[in-house]
């Protein structure tokens, strides 16, 4: 809560003009008190609330009035990133319980958003010149799965809200993308058996060969008290099933350490399973108590130091198999795509790099280059989680 309080604060001295709205916003007195500029405060699936506050204080030209949805808005959106990566939210809810989570509480049960809507969407993007699209949703997997995989239809054509089609549709906007190249990058995906199909698609090139699948622990018992699907036995073969069908795949995922009644077997179980399952990206978390959570009612809390130092543990152990992992692209030519510059670095991620979350490529001889820009490199060095790299010769260019 409190870095969601900062950023609005930063917003009202950028800007001045603030509205609040989402799952903080239902916790509006809060917000009000601690920033009593803010325009408006609402909370989550507030439209109608937001565009009402939006014309207040922006009122849109006369002949506009008649479609207050849409007469502030550009067709591809209004975004806060930056012009070259877009997020595309895909559904909003959940239909999981975990006992750490509030979500379902505050924002309900799955919705997904008709596929329709959705393709248009990043059609729109695409045509505004977004190089990524960062595909978002609670639960990406479980896409559809509310409205029984019903088909709706983009441009005149049948398609399924499933996310195999929807995979397939968004890797098929590279076609008409400026240049040709479209990343498409799937998050918050859980590892069920149907996820299994997207993974051709990923070594066909349609889409990147990148997974953000949010596992958590490998213990079955902390599992269980989470209510989180899948077992670390299966998580495994399924990583390993990915990986002999495409080798290049990127797996990032989150853990939470220090979780209440967790033995410090299980915390070493969950060292095991990070040796074994050499993940790419990994973020964790130490147990933290959310207000109206379940666990909190849970027993056996663990004091916060012995929380952190897991955390710390945990952190040791995954920085040593990123940068195992990262040194073997020493010497390699990957395609980048470029965030900003300084002085003469450019600063750009790989097709295994999620903006904010993951490592950076950092390019010792890219002044020139723009935010936005393709560039092919060739690694020169690699640390913990970042690499160091420099313009790959054209000849090698043309082949990366």
């Amino acid at each position: 809560m409190q870095e969601s309080l900062e950023a609005i604060g930063e917003a009202l001295d950028e800007n001045g003009k603030v509205i609040v709205t989402g799952c903080l916003g239902a916790k509006g007195d809060v917000v009000r008190e601690t920033h009593p500029k803010v325009l408006a405060v609402t909370g989550p699936h507030a439209v109608e609330e937001v565009m009402a506050a939006v014309h207040h204080h922006l009122p849109g030209p006369a002949e506009d009035t008649a479609n207050p949805f849409t007469s502030l808005v550009p067709p591809q959106g209004i975004k806060l990133t930056p012009r070259h990566y877009a997020y595309l939210k895909i559904s909003e809810g959940c239909n999981h319980r975990c006992t750490f989570c509030i979500i379902p509480s505050m924002r309900g049960d799955l919705v997904s958003r008709p596929i329709g809507e959705v393709m248009t969407e990043a059609e729109n993007l695409v045509k505004a010149g977004v190089r990524e699209l960062l595909v978002i949703a609670q639960d990406t997997s479980a896409y559809g799965v509310d409205v029984r995989y019903r088909t709706g239809f983009w441009n005149g054509r049948p398609l399924k809200t499933r996310l195999y089609e929807l995979a397939n549709a968004l890797g098929s906007l590279r076609a008409n993308a400026p240049g040709g190249e479209l990343w498409v990058r799937l998050h918050y995906v859980y590892p069920y058996p149907h996820v299994d199909e997207v993974i051709p698609r990923m070594a066909e090139g349609k889409i990147l060969p990148y997974l953000d699948v949010p596992l958590q622990h490998s213990s079955p018992r902390i599992l269980k008290l989470m209510k989180r699907p899948a077992s670390s036995e299966a998580n495994l073969e399924r990583i390993r099933a990915w990986r002999d069908i495409c080798p290049e795949i990127t797996l990032r995922s989150t853990f939470i350490v220090g979780f209440p009644g967790e033995t410090e077997a299980e915390f070493e179980e969950l060292l095991d399973f990070l040796e074994e399952a050499q993940l790419d990206r990994v973020g964790c978390f130490a147990y933290s108590p959310v207000e109206g959570a379940r666990a909190n009612e849970l027993p056996d809390m663990l004091p916060d130091e012995l929380r952190e130092e897991r955390r710390a543990r945990f952190m040791e152990v995954q920085e040593r198999i990123s940068a195992k992992r990262l040194k073997r692209k020493v010497g390699k030519t990957m395609q980048v795509l470029v965030d900003e510059r300084d002085g003469k670095f450019a600063i750009a991620r790989s097709s295994a790099d999620a903006p904010e979350i993951d490592g950076r490529v950092y390019v010792e001889d890219g002044g020139m280059l723009k935010p936005g820009d393709w560039a092919a490199v060739r690694v020169a060095r690699a640390g913990d989680h970042d690499l160091w790299a420099k313009l790959a010769p054209k000849r090698e260019a043309q082949q990366a």
